[in-house]
């Protein structure tokens, strides 16, 4: 096939193979002036990126003058294989001026930006269509240590397909230039409002020893009250067999309550034959839910997926004061490791916290339920707000995805 099955409207012309070596120039060039101090490693998501970033420290040498000298717009190929990049990750140094690279890797750039696009080249090495040419060079026993063992004059002699029009190749490098500008927004928005509610989650709750929160909306001045959670919590204790107007729900942390056809894991229990007359544990839209043997874990949550049955292995309760505010208090890192004091068991035996000591724990509660209303709103729009740049980070991903497989040959 020499056409891609998508493309941009006025090309049909056939895309023509070329070698990389007739369209880029190794760079060689060695950092010998010290040119540059900031050593480089190359992420398969992330692309060339400062080592102390990426690692948190510093894998360089002292002395860099020996390594490569790499300038913005060039690219490097490094031959460590992972998960993300099975035959290693070729990218462009984009976020700095220069910076320099071990002589482990390749380095290369464009001989005539007029011929070929440096964007379409950076999407192009974001498919995996150059993956084979790499797998036919590989030297046998490669993987020494997750290292190719690949040749410079082999790797310049795999091939790759391109549009004969540069025109067509600039279109399609701007295209995924701008679908990677959306998708770095939504990450950088998503991160920003998951960092906000971490921060508003230790100020708008007091800290130990305090009485008040030291953020507040206006109006409010009074001191928090210490009350035990079973003054607050009623238990849950009805059971039916699963109906239409009681589905079956799965509760896991990180995922909470939701339908049973949406847990991630395997769930033995739809196998059994009594699946039909078993009873189940009732619970209801904005009960708070935990799981005993999984304190440690963080499984406990607010019901917000509705009415349904969960597993009798579970506790449910239902409370008077708003359930919004009453689940950042139970789901926070401290009230957890106050729960933990109760963990009971061995390793053989798995540890769990009873429900009749998880209720004599002590919390503080705004003694106004408005405040208690406000702050409940306030974390779940911020949590609609993280869900949305997640949910619209995750779409254009696939996007991305399909279109690679699509738009090139």
């Amino acid at each position: 096939m020499s056409k891609p099955k998508i493309r941009f409207k006025g090309f049909d012309e056939d895309w023509e193979q070329r070698k990389l070596g007739e369209v880029v120039d190794r760079v060689t060039r060695k950092n010998q002036d010290l040119v540059s101090e900031l050593p480089l490693t190359i992420s398969a998501q992330y692309g060339l990126i400062d080592q102390n970033e990426f690692f948190d420290k510093r894998v360089a040498s002292r002395d860099v003058s020996g390594y490569y000298l790499v300038e913005n717009g060039e690219f490097a190929y490094n031959k460590s294989t992972s998960n993300e990049a099975p035959w290693g990750a070729i990218k462009r140094l984009d976020r700095y001026a220069n910076g320099v690279l071990s002589t482990l890797y390749i380095v290369f750039k464009i001989k005539n930006e007029e011929e070929i696009n440096s964007d379409f080249l950076v999407s192009y090495y974001d498919t995996n269509l150059w993956h084979k040419g790499i797998h036919e060079i590989a030297a046998e026993g490669a993987r020494n240590h997750g290292l190719l063992n690949i040749a410079p004059t082999d790797f310049f002699g795999t091939k790759l397909m391109l549009p004969q029009d540069i025109e067509e190749q600039k279109k399609i490098g701007d295209y995924f230039k701008q679908l990677d500008t959306l998708i770095t927004l939504h990450q950088r928005k998503c991160e920003e409002a998951k960092k906000l509610k971490k921060y508003m989650l230790q100020k708008m709750f007091p800290q130990k020893g305090k009485n008040i929160p030291e953020i507040r909306f206006d109006g409010f001045t009074e001191d928090w009250e210490q009350r035990k959670l079973g003054d607050i919590l009623e238990r849950r204790v009805e059971q039916r067999q699963q109906s239409e107007e009681y589905p079956r729900l799965a509760f896991a942390s990180g995922q909470g309550v939701i339908p049973l056809s949406e847990r991630k894991t395997n769930n033995r229990e739809q196998l059994t034959k009594d699946e039909f007359t078993k009873k189940y544990l009732v619970t209801e839209m904005d009960d708070i839910v935990y799981n005993p043997a999984n304190v440690k874990y963080g499984a406990i949550d607010r019901n917000k997926c509705g009415r349904g049955l969960i597993s009798p292995i579970y506790v449910t309760f239902t409370t008077n004061e708003i359930p919004g505010f009453i689940e950042r208090i139970v789901t926070s890192h401290d009230f957890q490791q106050k729960a933990l004091r109760f963990e009971e068991g061995t390793v053989t035996k798995r540890q769990s916290v009873n429900p009749e000591d998880f209720v004599t724990i002590d919390i503080l509660v705004a003694p106004q339920r408005e405040e208690q209303k406000k702050i409940s709103d306030y974390f779940d729009s911020l949590e609609n707000l993280i869900t949305l740049h997640q949910r619209k980070y995750e779409e254009l991903q696939k996007i991305k995805k399909f279109m690679l497989q699509n738009m090139f040959v």
